[in-house]
């Protein structure tokens, strides 16, 4: 109840931040109480977001979104990331973090004129949206489980309460026998009555899907939802330029931001890539899912709009918009309503049998919810750039002489936003009923790099407005020489035959040669370096791309326990498996030997009691020129051929079937001591006891004689052979049952082995990258504080 008053509070105080920002624009002296009542909604969220945090880690199962997907059995760290496993939990998530951004923006916008309140009324808009899709008529997280009826596994309730005879009219069977538990409001109407606590009533959720307990889950959500709730600046920014009717100042903040939204969204993008790495086992990180589409297509966007601002803030002029004014605008907008679209085909539903990621139909209300927004953020900037395209017609045209930088950064943007749409095209089709093969995102984006990825160094060794040729063709010519004689060598190397690898290795091979060259000669700042840093990067990136693509080899091996088999030049052999996490899951452990080297790899199955099903887990050793990746299929137990081994302890009888075996000692010769003294072979006798049906003998074996070492008890069809001893009182048999001898068939462990090669030049190029945005982002901030 609390957590849904906080939330209706936030929207009501935002409503209210929103009317005092517009009556500040409209001149009237309100900003003071615009700012408060921003302050006010923050503080909700906050209290919010708090309130879910602990209602998860104390366990209030009583609330519906806590009892889906936390559980006891959660580490703290799996506990925290359930907050944002489940969409109400993930748009709280979203809505936290921008209202946190939304006090920077108002530290930033409040000094300049006239600028804090167009911005914060765009800006309010989206938390608006935001407290609309979490409040209690949708789908809040403070939601009780009894607020719709629900059906339960009688193991969630409390086995106390269980046990009333009121319970049994809440218990029903399906067509299969399974029970459950009818969760109403008649039903804690029942418990309250009978004098019972309901917040006992539950005490176990479901948890998470095996699928999300992992390390990378923890951090791939937060991140990627700070890049969506960063897009809401690109947004608020552009519609504030049209409402405030002025398109200089705009540009500064948005270029800083825009970087910043950038950065979240492909490390958030990128880590998610590397969790489907090590965990889904399929030996890829992208599979051109719609939902990974869906986040893909804004940081595509948020890229091209950081060229072309850069295009218009270096044209514009005292008298003339910048060239690309209107481009930008709309860039701005939809790299935000991209987001939401990202959104919508995630928690509409509409992607149920299309994904794996989406989440299930949310029902009707929240779709037309979803819809009307989305309508809405997009055509506001069409209606904006119409009412406001006077003053838009006095720009400074886009230069069309080929040799300048700004129209290679404009052909490089458009190409860009090119793989965007035919990327969004292949997602958008399950909409329509329809589906694209993965080989039309492979096609169209590799024809596409090939075009824009050599744009990037191009671009660098043009002048803006115009480059003289022979100037071009000197400052570009060490590099083009230097760029295709590493890609003549790397294609010899590597054994890549096909035209268009080619010239995306010349192109990704140009992209960081340049760029090295461009630091060398002209930087000596560091503070300048980070787009060229960035760029070698994603030229790095690309490289590790086309190789681990390309050059990847796998194979499926059988591998008996024991027994050897060959795959690339290694011989691989299952050594056994052991238990681990409380004997819930095995670890199969495989010995790869590559000529001197030995590997151990330790792949994981086991079966999850959250879904019933065999749950696998790939098994990954990272080299610095390939990986070698180990995804266990499934295992085949062996038989023992009637053969197993027992343990005889000295005086400690041992029991099969009607017999009764008891060792009572070790009979060692008197000259035993001298005779191991002078390395003598001596017999080592075992005295041994047989009871069979109340009839008793005593016989003895010789334990290191192998004709002399076994007897028979005939009565049970057993042959016992010694195997090993301990003269301090133990004898290890071999036990043979005669009745039952079959073909030995060892453990047989199915695997599918997979090498990568250079995969880790795509960790590496996102690495890179990042630091390259970040020491952007230094720049352009600090430029916001000069300027």
């Amino acid at each position: 109840m609390l957590g849904n008053i906080l939330v209706v509070a936030a929207l009501v105080s935002a409503l209210y931040s929103l009317l005092m920002y517009y009556k500040a624009y409209k001149g009237f002296e309100t900003i003071g109480k615009a700012r408060l009542g921003y302050h006010i909604t923050t503080i909700f969220v906050i209290s919010a977001s708090v309130l879910l945090l602990f209602f998860i880690l104390n366990h209030q199962y009583q609330y519906e979104y806590v009892f889906e997907y936390s559980s006891g059995n959660l580490s703290t760290g799996l506990l925290i990331s359930s907050f944002f496993c489940g969409q109400e939990g993930s748009f709280l998530l979203w809505l936290l973090f921008t209202t946190l951004i939304g006090l920077t923006v108002i530290n930033q916008t409040s000094k300049e004129k006239d600028f804090e309140a167009p911005v914060m009324i765009a800006f309010l808009f989206v938390v608006i949206f935001l407290l609309i899709m979490v409040n209690p008529l949708l789908k809040s997280p403070f939601n009780y489980l009894w607020s719709d009826i629900n059906y339960i596994d009688p193991k969630f309730i409390n086995p106390n309460i269980l046990g009333y005879s009121f319970m049994q009219n809440f218990i029903f069977q399906d067509k299969s026998g399974i029970s459950f538990v009818k969760i109403s409001e008649e039903l804690i109407n029942v418990v309250k009555a009978n004098g019972l606590s309901i917040d006992n009533l539950i005490v176990q959720g479901k948890g998470l899907n095996p699928l999300l307990q992992n390390f990378w889950m923890q951090i791939h959500p937060p991140v990627l939802f700070l890049g969506f709730a960063l897009a809401t600046t690109q947004f608020s920014f552009a519609i504030a330029a049209l409402i405030k009717n002025e398109y200089r100042l705009w540009i500064k903040f948005n270029l800083a931001w825009t970087i910043v939204t950038a950065l979240f969204l492909g490390l958030g993008i990128m880590i998610g890539g590397y969790w489907a790495y090590g965990v889904l086992g399929w030996g890829g990180y992208w599979a051109w899912d719609p939902v990974e589409n869906s986040s893909l297509i804004p940081w595509i966007f948020a890229l091209a709009l950081m060229h072309t601002l850069i295009v218009q803030k270096q044209s514009q002029s005292e008298h003339k918009l910048g060239s690309l004014a209107r481009t930008n605008l709309i860039l701005s907008v939809f790299t935000f309503v991209l987001v939401v679209y990202s959104t919508f085909l995630t928690r509409s539903g509409i992607l149920s049998e299309a994904s794996v990621h989406s989440f299930s139909d949310p029902g009707s209300f929240i779709y037309s919810v979803l819809v009307i927004f989305l309508i809405g953020f997009a055509l506001s900037v069409f209606v904006g750039i119409y009412k406001r395209r006077k003053t838009l017609n006095n720009n400074k045209p886009l230069s069309q002489n080929i040799l300048s930088r700004e129209l290679g950064l404009f052909y490089g943007s458009m190409l860009l936003i090119g793989s965007a749409v035919a990327i969004l095209f292949g997602t958008s089709a399950p909409i329509f009923g329809r589906s694209v093969d993965l080989s039309f995102y492979n096609q169209i984006n590799l024809l596409l790099a090939v075009f824009f990825v050599p744009l990037i160094g191009i671009t660098l060794y043009l002048y803006w407005r115009s480059t003289h040729v022979n100037v071009f063709i000197k400052r570009i010519a060490i590099s083009a020489v230097v760029s295709i004689a590493i890609t003549f060598l790397l294609i010899y190397f590597t054994g890549i035959s096909d035209f268009l690898y080619y010239l995306l290795l010349l192109s990704s091979t140009f992209t960081i040669i340049t760029n090295l060259e461009l630091i060398l000669k002209f930087n000596k700042n560091f503070i300048f370096m980070g787009g060229h840093i960035a760029h070698i990067g994603f030229g790095m990136f690309l490289l590790g791309v086309l190789f681990s693509g390309v050059l990847s080899k796998s194979e499926n091996l059988e591998l008996p326990k024991n027994i050897s088999q060959s795959a690339f030049n290694k011989k691989l052999t299952y050594v056994g498996n052991e238990p681990i996490d409380n004997g819930k899951k095995f670890v199969f452990n495989i010995k790869i030997e590559d000529g001197n080297n030995t590997y151990l790899s330790k792949p994981v199955m086991y079966n999850s009691e959250y879904n019933n099903n065999l749950m696998r887990e790939p098994d990954i050793l990272i080299g610095a020129a390939r990986d070698l990746y180990i995804s266990p299929l499934s295992f085949q137990e062996g038989n023992d051929a009637g053969i197993k081994e027992i343990d005889l302890k000295k005086g400690v009888p041992y029991r099969t079937g009607n017999s009764e075996i008891l060792f009572e000692k070790f009979d060692l010769p008197k000259d035993a001591m001298e005779k191991m003294m002078n390395k003598e072979p001596f017999d080592i006798i075992a005295i041994i006891k047989i009871t069979s049906n109340g009839v008793s003998k005593n016989l003895s074996i010789v334990v290191n004689d192998s004709l002399r070492n076994s007897f028979q008890i005939e009565d049970e069809g057993l042959t016992f052979t010694a195997n090993h001893f301990d003269v301090s009182g133990t004898l290890e048999l071999i036990v043979t049952d005669l009745n039952n001898i079959q073909e030995t068939k060892p453990d047989i462990l199915s695997i599918e082995y997979r090498e990568k090669p250079l995969i880790n030049l795509v960790w590496a190029g996102v690495l890179l990258m990042s630091i390259g945005f970040l020491i952007m982002i230094i720049r352009r901030f600090r430029e916001l504080k000069m300027e």
